[in-house]
């Protein structure tokens, strides 16, 4: 598989049947090894051993319903409240993000209202976090890390 613009992992592969199958730290099995899946991969890595996001707040390829229609978003991460933080898309390195992308992402997000978005083919990654109240939102250079919710006292 290709080099993709994150760090290094260590990951567990298996043949069978004659494909390849990499090991999802999510949903606990070996999935499929495709280009689109090489990405996801990384990003769930990404997201939990460089910024810290806990495991159990991760959440991969779940079916929603936009405009009646069943879809399945890439990548979700939840704060322990359980409102949505980040929405990831992902797309196989060949696939170059355009501005049908965006729309896609926004479409799932018009449901889902997280608080950060990205959309990556591996190569390229786009971020920005939404503000609903003043209707606007900003490009980041990189997500946010993982915070803890303040406990009370």
């Amino acid at each position: 598989m290709q080099r993709l613009n994150f760090p290094s992992y260590q990951f567990r592969f298996k043949n069978s049947e004659n494909k390849v199958r990499i090991f999802d730290l999510i949903r606990k099995k070996f999935v499929l090894l495709q280009p689109e899946e090489w990405v996801r991969q990384h990003v769930l890595n990404f997201l939990h051993k460089e910024l810290g996001y806990p495991v159990g707040h991760l959440n991969v390829e779940k079916q929603l319903e936009v405009n009646r229609l069943k879809k399945r978003y890439d990548i979700v991460v939840f704060n322990s409240d359980g409102s949505l933080e980040v929405l990831v898309e992902c797309k196989a390195p060949q696939v170059r993000i355009t501005q049908d992308t965006f729309d896609q992402i926004a479409r799932y997000n018009l449901q889902l209202r997280s608080r950060f978005l990205m959309v990556t083919n591996g190569l390229q990654h786009y971020c920005c976090r939404l503000h609903y109240e003043e209707q606007r939102y900003e490009f980041l250079p990189a997500l946010p890390p993982y915070s803890a919710p303040a406990t009370g006292s």
